[in-house]
């Protein structure tokens, strides 16, 4: 036996797709067009894979602020928050995310993996229960199996099942978190959080919501889902990312109750790594505010998640229960998404392949995500390229 031998199915994959030329996994972006357009593995392409709902990567007020704050202080922080890495403007940054999201305390973590893993790997530990949605993303499943709790998965935004988990625990519930996400991340569904809510009022524990992928497109304010279910009262903590709709790197977690900071001296993802960069901080700030000065931007992402669930809904495609900015097409054979996701790359259109065991289920899937910058015409080229795609294999 070998250290390496687990890894010999992922080797067999790689060499399959080495054989044929097509290497989906790591495609490697050239040169970047414009928030919507790049060269990717030689093609020039549409981004419809990346995730930058609001279109903010290239707005001249974030790129500016990113470049004044080079200037003033520097490439990065050399050190952790508990060091020499907190500044001042770290501090603002959750000055303001506590004040965007209503809430009274906020922590700033370098990526939103070290959130998301962070919270669920500190909140509970040893002798606590986390509960949690059975579909929830690798860094929720990352952190609570650091956490040393006792896990439970219910079945996917499936409140009745979660109502179940819970009664059965009984005395329990005081030290039970339960966990879910606004919007899941491969297939674009939103949780059930008014339901959610209700079976949490019912029996009690604290509730988290991962809104990293609802964050800029829903609620009065796009607070995400929560909001959007007028259940942000009954929400404990809220986790999320910069890498979204924000269009940089890091991620946060706000919270009303007064032991987040507390909490925040235990977290070990935030204790031993470098605090977020001061370009990184300058750009965020910029996009949280442009998030609620431009709610046109929301206004644009949804005509165009529309413009393309539709399209490829027309076109007789297996796509996600429902519209959001991420939009999956399912494909039963693995080789046939594999081959898909080529044929797309060369007809224009990049998107994302997804593949068991990182999709939810055993089958393939080609993940979409749409922007607020794309053009309805750059929506109708996309669906342009799955229609000649799905011509040829007929």
């Amino acid at each position: 036996m070998s250290l390496f031998d687990k890894f010999q199915p992922i080797v067999d994959i790689r060499s399959d797709l080495q054989a044929l030329g097509i290497m989906p996994f790591g495609a490697v972006t050239e040169k970047i067009l414009s928030s919507t357009e790049a060269i990717v593995n030689g093609h020039q392409v549409i981004l419809a894979g990346t995730n930058n709902y609001l279109g903010l990567t290239f707005d001249p007020e974030c790129i500016a602020a990113a470049k004044q704050a080079i200037e003033d202080f520097g490439t990065g922080t050399t050190g952790s928050r508990m060091a020499n890495g907190t500044f001042a403007d770290h501090i603002r940054l959750e000055q303001e995310l506590a004040s965007y999201f209503e809430r009274k305390y906020a922590i700033v973590f370098s990526t939103g993996y070290a959130a998301t893993m962070g919270m669920g790997s500190t909140l509970a530990g040893p002798g606590d229960v986390i509960v949690l949605d059975a579909d929830s993303h690798a860094s929720i499943y990352d952190g609570v199996r650091l956490s040393g709790a006792d896990i439970i998965r219910f079945r996917h935004n499936d409140a009745a099942d979660l109502d179940k988990r819970l009664r059965r625990l009984g005395d329990r519930i005081s030290n039970t978190l339960i966990i879910v996400e606004g919007i899941y991340s491969m297939m674009g569904d939103q949780a059930p959080l008014a339901d959610i809510a209700e079976v949490k009022r019912k029996y009690g524990g604290m509730l988290l919501v991962d809104e990293a992928h609802s964050l800029g497109m829903l609620g009065e304010h796009g607070r995400g889902v929560a909001e959007a279910a007028g259940v942000e009262d009954d929400v404990d903590f809220v986790v999320g990312t910069f890498s979204k709709s924000l269009s940089a790197i890091g991620g946060y977690c706000v919270s009303n109750h007064a032991e987040l900071e507390a909490v925040r001296f235990a977290i070990r993802s935030y204790i031993f790594t470098a605090s977020p960069s001061p370009s990184v901080i300058a750009s965020t700030r910029v996009a949280l505010r442009l998030m609620q000065e431009r709610p046109e931007l929301r206004e644009r992402l949804w005509e165009n998640a529309h413009r393309l669930y539709d399209g490829l809904q027309q076109l007789g495609l297996q796509v996600s229960p429902q519209v959001s900015p991420v939009i999956a097409v399912t494909i039963k054979e693995r080789n046939q998404a594999i081959d898909w996701w080529n044929q797309l790359m060369q007809r224009g259109a990049y998107v994302n392949l997804v593949m068991p065991p990182a999709s939810p289920t055993d089958d393939s899937l080609l993940r979409c995500s749409v922007s607020a910058a794309h053009s309805p015409e750059q929506i109708d080229r996309i669906v342009e390229a799955f229609a000649a795609v799905k011509n040829s294999s007929n």
